[in-house]
């Protein structure tokens, strides 16, 4: 009886995970550009997204969470096509995303933003 017991809590330790969420709704990032959308002199373009994720065996590997946001918003950057042309990106959250399982875990960084074009 003791064995079985002792069997079944592993077999319910290993389906088990663990799972979190958070999101970072301020500037992680120190800009020293201002826009002030006081006047209807800009439209919304579209919305860009960019992903990164890391996996951890024993808490060991993968990078940092700053470096993680750091490579999810250079993807979307990328994506903004800011480059000679009068845009420019507002609203930008950052949420990080963790699971683990018993020896592996799994951090999923997503930064999102809107993007503007200027009309006048």
């Amino acid at each position: 009886m003791k064995k079985i017991t002792i069997i079944a809590f592993t077999g319910v330790l290993f389906l088990t995970s663990c799972a979190g969420h958070r999101g970072l709704t301020n500037n992680v990032n120190n800009h020293t550009t201002e826009v002030v959308l006081s006047q209807k002199n800009f439209k919304v373009v579209k919305t860009v997204t960019g992903q990164a994720s890391v996996t951890y065996i024993l808490g060991i590997g993968g990078l940092s969470k700053n470096a993680l946001i750091a490579e999810a918003r250079a993807i979307m950057l990328k994506d903004a096509e800011l480059e000679g042309s009068a845009r420019a990106i507002i609203n930008e959250t950052t949420e990080v995303k963790g699971s683990s399982f018993p020896f592996v875990g799994k951090k999923l960084v997503t930064v999102s933003a809107q993007v503007i074009e200027f009309t006048e």
